[in-house]
This record gives structure tokens, sequence and C-alpha cells, in this order.
């Protein structure tokens, strides 16, 4: 029998979740359009059907409703378990794109939902750096996204996201009205293994490529939004 973590990863959204999402979406995205003076630039870059992973730099805690800008196709991400305490708050979250993991598992069970969300045919969004991060710079980043892109043969969508930091930094609890601009890039594609091996080399490159391109947009994308 499936636990409801694995059911709510699993289950296909229902026409009502899924214009809850749009309407929700609709929301979101057009506050921060007037709050912020949202803009999306390279929005071509998306693909508009079969599985893609959403990588944006991580700034801010509006970083996750931000992205959803960069399509109008629902984009799935992780929360933890916890949050999924009730049925109506499981919908609710579910409907918004949310899947639950279980808090200090180990990755492999991370990884194995995240499989799940890509072999169903939807985009994830993954924040690389991990946590939320401070400074220009981007950091090193963790391998899990260039795993699940390789392993899935799915492409990463990469996303530099300017300003966020000033709208909502670490340890506030207010969104303050700043400019914010994403700047989404060129789809990078796994390398392809036929034998559908993993191999590290490639899992690394593919990790190395994602990080400069990261630096790139992000560093154009903090310059559009005047950061």
């Amino acid at each position: 029998m499936s636990t409801p973590a694995t059911s709510a990863v699993r289950a296909p959204a229902s026409r009502g979740s899924l214009a809850f999402y749009r309407v929700a979406r609709a929301l979101v995205v057009g506050f921060f359009r007037i709050w912020s003076r949202l803009t999306v630039e390279g929005r071509e870059h998306v693909p508009t059907r079969g599985p893609f992973i959403v990588a944006p730099v991580h700034r801010s805690n509006v970083d996750t409703p931000i992205t959803g800008a960069v399509s109008t196709r629902r984009l799935r991400f992780m929360g933890k378990d916890s949050l999924w305490g009730s049925a109506a708050m499981g919908w609710f979250l579910s409907a918004l794109g949310g899947f639950p993991v279980v808090r200090g598992t180990a990755d492999r069970e991370a990884l194995r939902r995240c499989m799940e969300v890509l072999e169903g045919g939807e985009p994830l969004v993954l924040f690389p750096e991990g946590t939320r991060q401070s400074g220009p710079l981007v950091q090193p980043l963790f391998d899990g996204t260039a795993y699940l892109a390789c392993r899935c043969r799915v492409p990463i969508v990469p996303v530099g996201i300017g300003g966020s930091e000033r709208v909502m930094p670490k340890g506030a609890s207010l969104v303050y009205p700043r400019k914010v601009h994403l700047i989404v890039g060129e789809p990078i594609e796994p390398p392809v293994d036929a034998e559908g091996r993993v191999p590290r080399r490639a899992v690394k490159e593919l990790t190395e490529r994602l990080h400069a391109t990261l630096q790139q947009l992000f560093d154009e994308a903090q310059i559009k939004a005047g950061a």
C-alpha cells in the first residue's frame, strides 16, 4: 500500500487542483509584477511539454513563488512532510505543486520522489545551491540536480533571479517593494549514455556547466534588477 507521501507524488492532478493552481499562480505572479515590478526574460526557453528541471539561484524565500512566473505549467517542488498533516492542507500544497519529503531521511529518498515527478512527465523545481545563500557569488552546487537530469534524461533550465534578496532577505518578515528580474537560460541537455548509466564524471561536468551558467545569468539578472 502506498504511503500518503508517495500517493501525493504519484497521484495525477485533478482538474480542480490544476484550476486552483492557475488561479493561485495568476494572483501571486500578478502581485509580484505590481509590487516588485517583476519581469521575466527568456521565457521562450522553457519547454512547453514533457519533464524538465528548473534550476534557479536561491537568495530569498520568495524565490519559489517567483519562479512560477517562468511557465504557465504547474511546477513541482519539495516540502517537508509535516506540512501535509491534514487532508485539506495536503490538497492545498499539492495543488500548488508541492510534494512531501520526510525531513531527515536519506538523500536517496528525496531523489526517488523527484524521479517519480519527472517520470510522471511533470516539471520539477530544484535549487542546486541547496538552502538560501547570500551575496553575488553562486555557491558550490549539490550534484543532485545534475544526477537527476542524467538519470531521467531531462534538460535543466537554469534561472537567474536578480533582486529577490532585497525583496525578502534572510530574517525578514516583510516583502519589500524592490525590483526583481528573472532570466531564463537555454536548456542544458544532459549527456546520454546508451546503457543508461550515470558516470560520476558526467554528473561532475554537468554540475560545473550549470554553475557557470547560473553565475552568468545571476550577474545579468542582478544588473537588470538594479541590485
